[in-house]
């Protein structure tokens, strides 16, 4: 098999992307402070074409030079939101119908395989700081709790691999069912 060149893949310029439908999906990003992370997301943002990324607390902001090292462009072309408050963010997705769910190890958290998003319903799915994870306020405040299995010995991922491991789960569940 043969590496595909850049060129060969057909992807969508900056404007087309801008302009393009986008996956009823947010993801807020509750004091992240590592700036790589913050970019890494916008990447994925962009590879699932999501609505928005939340940007909260201490998380840094567009434009600076770490966030695009990861971003490669990418916080350019989707939309993003700061909030000080991450619970100002929640309080505004609900008010705009999101169904609201903290990425977390909780007493009550579904485990990822086993949580079922329903169709034709936006959601926003919230990941935090890199030790502290999503303040304890702000998953009160979410409609639920999804906790990704994990086996070995630590109990924790980086939050721009748990954001992507949701995302695509997300992506997958609702808009790609066959590929299941």
């Amino acid at each position: 098999m043969r590496k595909l060149k850049v060129t060969e893949l057909e992807r969508l310029t900056a404007d087309e992307y801008r302009a393009s439908d986008k996956t009823p999906l947010v993801v807020v990003l509750d004091h992240v402070r590592s700036l790589n992370n913050v970019g890494s997301v916008f990447r994925t943002a962009d590879a699932f074409r999501l609505e928005a990324v939340y940007l909260c607390g201490i998380t840094a902001t567009p434009p600076d030079a770490e966030i695009h090292k990861t971003a490669l462009g990418a916080e350019d072309t989707v939309t993003w939101h700061y909030y000080k408050e991450t619970l100002d963010a929640v309080a505004e997705l609900r008010r705009q119908g999101y169904v609201v769910c903290a990425i977390e190890q909780a007493e009550g958290s579904i485990p990822l395989e086993r949580f079922s998003p329903v169709e034709n319903k936006k959601y926003a799915v919230i990941v935090g700081h890199e030790v502290k994870g999503v303040r304890q306020e702000v998953v009160d405040a979410c409609d639920v709790c999804i906790e990704i299995p994990q086996f070995g010995t630590k109990h924790s991922l980086n939050v721009s691999v748990a954001a992507g491991i949701v995302l695509w789960d997300f992506f997958r569940k609702l808009y790609h069912p066959a590929l299941d």
